[in-house]
């Protein structure tokens, strides 16, 4: 009897399996506009638009950002730091491959090129993303890594939850986006 249910149990996972594998991904293409009142952010963003552009094989974001003003503790010292008095700081634009296996490429940084490990890869209907940067600096190497996961809502939403690792310490940002027609 333990065998046959052993079986059952089995069967009915490796099914699951199947089934969660073979879902479709979601095509995350078109311009997104975040609403800023429904996100929650660890940087002030005033606005930011994103434009996705998906295949089967790859992934393209371009991000325009416009940091809202940073005032008291939050604000970067000595010049350092991303952002600031509503520049457009943090525009973007990478092509990641949905197969989950890693890509370099070069970004350009105040203190010149910057390579960055991108991977992307589906997991059912989730999308999960993952940025790495080694910035060499006069104080030394500097990691940076930002891990995401996109999520449509049944309202036609795009949830992007954002993890980030650096230096100055850990953050994390969910994001709120609307399709812009």
């Amino acid at each position: 009897m333990i065998r046959k249910t052993l079986f059952a149990a089995a069967f009915v996972m490796t099914a699951m399996a199947i089934s969660a594998s073979a879902q479709k991904a979601p095509d995350m293409s078109g311009t997104w506009v975040l609403d800023v009142a429904r996100s929650k952010m660890a940087m002030p963003v005033e606005s930011m638009t994103m434009t996705v552009a998906q295949t089967e094989a790859d992934l393209s974001v371009k991000t325009e950002t416009k940091r809202a003003p940073m005032t008291g503790v939050e604000a970067p010292r000595g010049g350092m730091g991303r952002g600031g008095g509503g520049r457009g700081a943090g525009d973007t634009s990478y092509i990641y491959n949905l197969n989950g296996k890693a890509k370099t490429t070069q970004s350009e940084g105040p203190m010149g090129s910057i390579p960055v490990t991108l991977k992307a890869k589906f997991e059912g209907a989730k999308l999960k993303l993952s940025q790495t940067s080694i910035i060499t600096s006069p104080m030394g190497a500097i990691t940076i890594e930002t891990k995401e996961t996109w999520e449509m809502g049944a309202d036609g939403t795009l949830t992007v939850t954002r993890e980030s690792q650096t230096p100055r310490g850990n953050n994390t940002s969910t994001l709120v986006f609307t399709k812009k027609n």
